[in-house]
């Protein structure tokens, strides 16, 4: 992996559970990230569908009740965990756009060249 930033410890995200990190300057997540035992899956916090709409209705919230998929509060759709595929609602066939990462020492990274510009104001892209 090229230069790298590190997110959060691995103990930060719940096994099983989200949450939302590297906040802009406003202080809205633009990544989540979802925890399964050691490994981490990582996305940018946009939906793909319309108006690229953020995915979480209130902090750290972008799973479904039972856990086991993400969920966007604004549209409904549901994406898998492990590839960020859209499996119900207004994106099908689209998926989140995802970082790679890497448990390190404990710690999450991810490619500095991935992270989105944490500026308010400039737009994300996918």
């Amino acid at each position: 992996m090229s230069a790298t930033e590190a997110l959060c410890r691995l103990e930060d995200i719940s096994d099983g559970g989200a949450k939302g990190l590297w906040s802009d300057s406003r202080g809205r997540d633009l990544v989540l990230a979802v925890r399964k035992g050691q490994q981490v899956f990582a996305y940018l916090n946009l939906c793909p569908h319309y108006g690229r709409s953020r995915l979480g209705w209130k902090k750290d919230e972008f799973l479904n009740g039972n856990r086991t998929k993400i969920v966007c509060s604004a549209h409904g759709a549901l994406f898998n965990i492990e590839d960020g595929a859209c499996v119900v609602g207004p994106c099908l066939g689209q998926a989140l756009a995802p970082l790679d990462v890497e448990v390190v020492g404990g710690e999450v990274h991810a490619r500095l060249e991935d992270l989105p510009p944490r500026e308010a104001g400039q737009r994300l892209s996918a």
